[in-house]
């Protein structure tokens, strides 16, 4: 573990830790006002998983939309403004490595990601206390699941040359993969196409596994989640490798 590695890590951890009313109270916050809405006009007439109430099946499932989102905003936010502003020179010009730029953003966005599920749960602990079935697959899917929106947000950092493009990234994509990823339902209380659909999101096998972890009922095993999301993990950090390696949007 080199030096540079390091200090970079520790730049990235300190940007979002000295503003994080911003970065992780108000997420926090957001997570909580969607429970109580939600809760309040469905949990008497929703029973996703037998044995579940519906506020119970929507706390990880918006602790980790809420894990997704922080972790792709970190990483995304900080290359982009770094591009922006110029400082981007001073990532480049030291002697890292493309695996030390890459491995320093993803772990602060994993920390990040961390750092507002874990405020979540602190903040509905004394209302809506969980199970906790599987702390194995309960991390797992937190490790894995964040780094996956941290890899994308540095491949999309790497896009975007303004903004508006990152914004447009978040929202049109990032955004409603998230939402439909069985936040708010089971995916098994769709209709054929739209569980087919939903099948084919990546987000969805973070959340289902990582609700398995409290209470021990998924839409699809575990096992299989975690390995289509740990695939899709790697072939995006394969592809972020190949950017920072090339120079692409950075150097130029």
């Amino acid at each position: 573990m080199s030096a540079g590695f390091r200090t970079l890590l520790w730049k990235e951890v300190l940007r979002f830790w000295k503003v994080s009313v911003q970065t992780v109270a108000a997420p926090v916050l957001s997570a909580l006002l969607f429970l109580m809405i939600f809760s309040h006009a469905l949990s008497s007439h929703v029973e996703a998983y037998p044995g579940v109430g519906y506020t119970q099946f929507l706390v990880p499932g918006l602790a980790m939309m809420s894990m997704l989102q922080n972790a792709f905003a970190n990483s995304s936010s900080s290359i982009i403004q770094s591009k922006l502003t110029g400082n981007i020179v001073f990532i480049l010009l030291p002697p890292l490595t493309p695996g030390d730029i890459f491995g320093a953003y993803l772990l602060a966005s994993v920390a990040r990601g961390l750092a507002v599920g874990a405020g979540v749960f602190a903040a509905t602990f004394l209302v809506v206390p969980l199970p906790v079935a599987s702390p194995f697959w309960m991390l797992a899917f937190a490790l894995v699941g964040s780094a996956l929106l941290g890899a994308l947000g540095i491949v999309a950092g790497i896009w975007a040359e303004k903004f508006d493009q990152l914004a447009a990234f978040q929202n049109f994509l990032v955004m409603p993969l998230t939402f439909l990823a069985g936040v708010f339902y089971s995916v098994k209380s769709l209709p054929p196409f739209w569980q087919a659909a939903s099948h084919l999101n990546p987000f969805f096998y973070a959340i289902d596994g990582f609700r398995y972890g409290f209470f021990g009922q998924s839409d699809v095993p575990p096992e299989t989640s975690l390995a289509i999301a740990t695939g899709t993990l790697c072939a995006l950090s394969w592809l972020t490798l190949r950017l920072l390696r090339s120079g692409y949007k950075l150097r130029s």
